[in-house]
């Protein structure tokens, strides 16, 4: 057991409880490390996924609470099985053997220490490519400086720069202020891109924002804030694939796909801020079938 599991303050929640006494907080995590699935992932960015895709592992709960999630049955159900860090860190192994870019790790923040433990385990038996840590951002700087040598490629996402969506949609507070703080501190420990001959990010971070319905003024005030306080040379993935799931479909705002007028207007506002590097989705025409089609921009 994980002595600072003991008064978790891990995240921006700093819940205090005592994970290692099966005790939860907001995130609902205990002290074990519980995952849903580990898979190759073929539809992340082309710089994440490559041609042999990406090696995710999925971990169950969260804390933030989207309304919208659509993997909701993992992150607010916490859908999943109990794993030992030795049994993460082989899943590390087998993942590599498997010959995927890089290894993926979706929702980790409650898992911080001990996907630490797991990745030096591993290191000490061969693993050897890219760590990506996949995050809602609600991160405390504190945490992150932690996996400071431990992780490869930040993959961010920055969902509000209005604190009222953020309470409204994923029942948190500030989160504008708590995110912008921790991208910048992922910048630092791991800079802006780097990618190997066949075009796969090796380190760095890439920044991405999900476009919701009746909220293009909040998209406009993330990509005009990441264009005025980063390097020209980060990388931003806006995302197209918006469905109503969830509770979303309850919520009048939020219960249709985007309108191709509200997609155009965001490509019209990349252009206008003169945005670099990055990539952007096609607009889809069906929802839950909805596969990414990544474009360069």
């Amino acid at each position: 057991m994980l002595k600072e599991l003991e008064n978790c303050n891990i995240c921006p929640h700093e819940c205090k409880c005592n994970r290692n006494d099966k005790k939860i907080g907001r995130c609902k995590a205990s002290n074990e490390v519980k995952i849903a699935l580990y898979s190759t992932h073929d539809f992340e960015e082309p710089c994440i996924s490559g041609k042999n895709g990406s090696g995710t592992v999925f971990f169950s709960n969260c804390n933030l609470n989207c309304v919208y999630c659509q993997n909701y049955e993992i992150s607010q159900q916490g859908k999943g099985k109990e794993i030992s860090i030795d049994e993460l860190a082989n899943i590390f192994l087998k993942q590599q053997e498997n010959n995927v870019e890089n290894i993926n790790l979706v929702t980790p923040t409650s898992y911080v220490l001990q996907i630490i433990e797991a990745i030096k385990i591993a290191k000490q038996k061969g693993l050897t490519i890219p760590i990506v840590y996949n995050t809602n951002s609600y991160e405390k700087v504190e945490t992150l400086k932690l996996l400071e040598g431990y992780v490869d490629v930040y993959l961010p996402d920055l969902k509000y720069a209005k604190d009222s969506l953020a309470k409204k949609y994923s029942k948190v507070d500030n989160y504008f202020f708590i995110a912008t703080k921790a991208i910048k501190e992922m910048i630092r420990q791991v800079g802006t891109p780097k990618f190997n001959k066949r075009g796969i990010i090796e380190k760095g971070v890439v920044i991405r924002h999900l476009v919701l319905p009746n909220e293009i003024e909040n998209s406009k005030k993330v990509l005009k804030w990441i264009k005025e306080n980063l390097p020209n040379e980060i990388y931003i993935s806006i995302m197209a694939q918006y469905f109503p799931t969830y509770k979303a479909k309850e919520i009048d705002e939020l219960n249709r796909k985007l309108t191709k007028d509200e997609w155009e207007q965001i490509e019209k506002y990349i252009e206008k801020l003169e945005i670099e590097n990055g990539y952007v989705q096609e607009l889809g025409e069906h929802e839950e079938e909805y596969v990414p089609n990544w474009e360069w921009k």
